[in-house]
């Protein structure tokens, strides 16, 4: 358990910052989930609309902290390259 003054700060601040994470990685996974259905539906035009809201998405994780930015370019490009493939 914390001890000093600022140690019991710092344990408040990360358990504010751990709920805001944990909101904005749900958010992203609602995003990509979205694709994902779109994509095993077969409907070409909503994954590919599905997709356009979820990149900008996953990019805000990296500039919020929450995702690495390799991490999240590698989901952008996997989800496109599934939703190019569709016929």
């Amino acid at each position: 358990m914390a001890n000093t003054r600022s140690a019991k700060k710092m344990v408040r601040k990360i358990e504010r910052r751990t709920e805001v994470n944990k909101a904005r990685r749900s958010r992203v996974r609602t995003f990509v989930r979205k694709v994902e259905e779109a994509i095993a539906s077969g409907d070409k035009t909503a994954a590919a609309e599905a997709f356009k809201a979820a990149q900008p998405e996953l990019m805000r994780a990296v500039t919020k902290g929450v995702m690495h930015k390799n991490t999240s370019a590698r989901k952008v490009s996997r989800l496109a390259a599934r939703v190019k493939s569709m016929a």
